[in-house]
Protein backbone atom coordinates (compact mmCIF):
# COMPACT_ATOMS: atom_id res chain seq x y z
CA UNK A 1 0.00 0.00 0.00
CA UNK A 2 1.50 3.36 -1.00
CA UNK A 3 1.67 6.40 1.28
CA UNK A 4 -1.33 8.14 -0.29
CA UNK A 5 -3.52 5.09 0.20
CA UNK A 6 -2.32 4.74 3.80
CA UNK A 7 -3.12 8.39 4.54
CA UNK A 8 -6.60 7.92 3.10
CA UNK A 9 -7.18 4.72 5.10
CA UNK A 10 -6.15 6.38 8.36
CA UNK A 11 -8.20 9.52 7.67
CA UNK A 12 -11.25 7.38 6.87
CA UNK A 13 -10.84 5.49 10.15
CA UNK A 14 -10.62 8.73 12.14
CA UNK A 15 -13.75 10.09 10.46
CA UNK A 16 -15.70 6.88 11.09
CA UNK A 17 -14.67 6.96 14.76
CA UNK A 18 -15.78 10.60 15.08
CA UNK A 19 -19.18 9.80 13.55
CA UNK A 20 -19.81 6.60 15.53
CA UNK A 21 -22.14 6.07 18.46
CA UNK A 22 -20.95 4.09 21.49
CA UNK A 23 -22.06 0.68 20.16
CA UNK A 24 -20.57 1.26 16.72
CA UNK A 25 -17.38 2.67 18.29
CA UNK A 26 -16.74 -0.61 20.09
CA UNK A 27 -17.31 -2.62 16.91
CA UNK A 28 -15.05 -0.30 14.91
CA UNK A 29 -12.25 -0.64 17.48
CA UNK A 30 -12.33 -4.43 17.03
CA UNK A 31 -12.50 -4.19 13.23
CA UNK A 32 -9.61 -1.74 13.02
CA UNK A 33 -7.52 -3.75 15.48
CA UNK A 34 -7.74 -6.69 13.07
CA UNK A 35 -6.50 -4.36 10.30
CA UNK A 36 -3.64 -3.11 12.53
CA UNK A 37 -5.10 0.40 12.67
CA UNK A 38 -5.04 1.92 16.15
CA UNK A 39 -8.09 4.07 16.97
CA UNK A 40 -9.57 6.15 19.79
CA UNK A 41 -12.61 8.37 20.25
CA UNK A 42 -13.88 10.83 22.85
CA UNK A 43 -16.80 13.24 23.22
CA UNK A 44 -16.53 16.98 23.87
CA UNK A 45 -18.74 20.02 24.29
CA UNK A 46 -18.88 23.66 25.33
CA UNK A 47 -18.38 27.15 23.99
CA UNK A 48 -15.96 26.91 21.07
CA UNK A 49 -13.39 29.54 22.07
CA UNK A 50 -13.02 28.33 25.63
CA UNK A 51 -13.10 24.65 24.58
CA UNK A 52 -10.13 24.67 22.18
CA UNK A 53 -7.56 23.75 24.84
CA UNK A 54 -9.90 21.12 26.30
CA UNK A 55 -10.51 19.53 22.88
CA UNK A 56 -6.76 19.24 22.20
CA UNK A 57 -6.15 17.76 25.66
CA UNK A 58 -9.01 15.27 25.27
CA UNK A 59 -7.63 14.09 21.92
CA UNK A 60 -4.17 13.51 23.41
CA UNK A 61 -5.49 11.74 26.52
CA UNK A 62 -7.80 9.47 24.49
CA UNK A 63 -4.99 8.58 22.06
CA UNK A 64 -2.65 7.71 24.95
CA UNK A 65 -5.36 5.78 26.85
CA UNK A 66 -6.17 3.61 23.81
CA UNK A 67 -2.52 3.02 22.88
CA UNK A 68 -2.71 4.98 19.62
CA UNK A 69 0.35 6.99 20.69
CA UNK A 70 3.15 6.53 23.17
CA UNK A 71 3.75 8.92 26.05
CA UNK A 72 6.38 10.85 24.11
CA UNK A 73 6.71 14.50 23.20
CA UNK A 74 6.73 13.64 19.49
CA UNK A 75 3.55 11.55 19.54
CA UNK A 76 1.66 13.99 21.75
CA UNK A 77 2.77 16.88 19.53
CA UNK A 78 1.53 15.06 16.43
CA UNK A 79 -1.94 14.60 17.96
CA UNK A 80 -1.99 18.19 19.18
CA UNK A 81 -0.96 19.49 15.74
CA UNK A 82 -3.48 17.39 13.83
CA UNK A 83 -6.22 18.38 16.28
CA UNK A 84 -5.31 22.05 15.95
CA UNK A 85 -5.49 21.72 12.15
CA UNK A 86 -8.95 20.16 12.39
CA UNK A 87 -10.09 22.97 14.71
CA UNK A 88 -8.75 25.62 12.34
CA UNK A 89 -10.96 24.26 9.56
CA UNK A 90 -14.06 24.82 11.71
CA UNK A 91 -13.08 28.08 13.36
CA UNK A 92 -15.02 30.41 11.02
CA UNK A 93 -18.28 28.49 11.56
CA UNK A 94 -18.01 27.98 15.31
CA UNK A 95 -16.52 31.22 16.61
CA UNK A 96 -18.56 32.39 19.60
CA UNK A 97 -21.06 29.49 19.46
CA UNK A 98 -21.58 26.31 21.44
CA UNK A 99 -20.19 23.11 20.01
CA UNK A 100 -20.49 19.45 20.84
CA UNK A 101 -19.40 16.31 19.15
CA UNK A 102 -16.78 13.65 18.99
CA UNK A 103 -13.08 13.38 18.27
CA UNK A 104 -11.75 10.38 16.34
CA UNK A 105 -8.05 9.51 16.24
CA UNK A 106 -6.49 6.84 14.02
CA UNK A 107 -2.96 5.66 13.33
CA UNK A 108 -1.23 3.07 11.22
CA UNK A 109 2.53 3.10 11.08
CA UNK A 110 3.71 6.68 10.82
CA UNK A 111 0.35 8.05 9.60
CA UNK A 112 -1.88 9.73 12.19
CA UNK A 113 -5.21 11.49 11.60
CA UNK A 114 -7.57 13.37 13.88
CA UNK A 115 -11.17 13.97 12.79
CA UNK A 116 -13.56 16.13 14.78
CA UNK A 117 -17.32 15.99 14.21
CA UNK A 118 -19.03 19.18 15.34
CA UNK A 119 -22.63 20.10 16.03
CA UNK A 120 -22.44 23.89 16.12
CA UNK A 121 -25.46 25.29 17.89
CA UNK A 122 -27.43 28.43 18.35
CA UNK A 123 -30.69 27.64 20.15
CA UNK A 124 -32.20 24.77 18.14
CA UNK A 125 -30.45 25.69 14.88
CA UNK A 126 -27.48 23.36 14.45
CA UNK A 127 -24.81 23.31 11.78
CA UNK A 128 -22.82 20.10 11.25
CA UNK A 129 -19.15 20.10 10.28
CA UNK A 130 -16.09 17.87 10.23
CA UNK A 131 -12.49 19.01 10.58
CA UNK A 132 -9.59 16.71 9.67
CA UNK A 133 -5.89 16.91 10.40
CA UNK A 134 -3.04 14.55 9.47
CA UNK A 135 0.52 14.18 10.68
CA UNK A 136 3.41 11.85 9.96
CA UNK A 137 5.03 10.57 13.14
Amino acid sequence: MDKREMSKKVATAAIKMALSDRVEESRLKDDYKNKEVLVAAVDFGGEFNSSIKNIIERAIVAAKREGVIKDTHTDQGAVAGATREALTQINHKALGLNVGGKIGVARKGDHLSVAIFFAIGLLHLNEMAIGLGHRAV
